[in-house]
């Protein structure tokens, strides 16, 4: 028990210093306008680098990711299909199905889905 405690303290100190080392050396030296401007082929900028983002994109694009995953989750239960009870493979895949289905309304429901409103 003590062997352990003493090597998690010694790797805590080894990953503290190895942090404050690289946020040391990360730091950049000289701050020079040039340097922090916003880079745009050489000329001045055209407009703010700080441009609004369109939050009902940004909700789409969440949306996608959530049941894009959710669909790379649904390909292993065809496979397995060979190797489980076929009665428990059903409910399972129902169940799933059901609550990815049920996700899919709610958020036609509350109006996520439509683009221009």
């Amino acid at each position: 028990m003590y062997l352990i405690m003493m090597t998690s303290i010694i790797i805590f100190i080894l990953c503290s210093f190895i942090m404050l080392l690289a946020s040391y050396l990360a730091k950049k030296m000289i701050n020079d306008r040039e340097k922090t401007s916003p880079f745009e082929c050489g000329f001045d900028p055209k407009s703010s680098a700080r441009m609004p983002f369109s939050l009902r994109f940004f909700l789409i694009a969440v949306i996608f990711l959530i049941f894009d995953v959710e669909i790379a989750l649904l390909l292993p239960i065809t496979i397995i299909i060979q190797w489980s009870n076929i009665f428990t493979w059903t409910l399972v895949t129902i169940f799933f199905l059901l609550i990815l289905l049920l996700g899919l309304l709610h958020e036609w429901n509350q109006g996520a889905l439509n683009w221009a409103s």
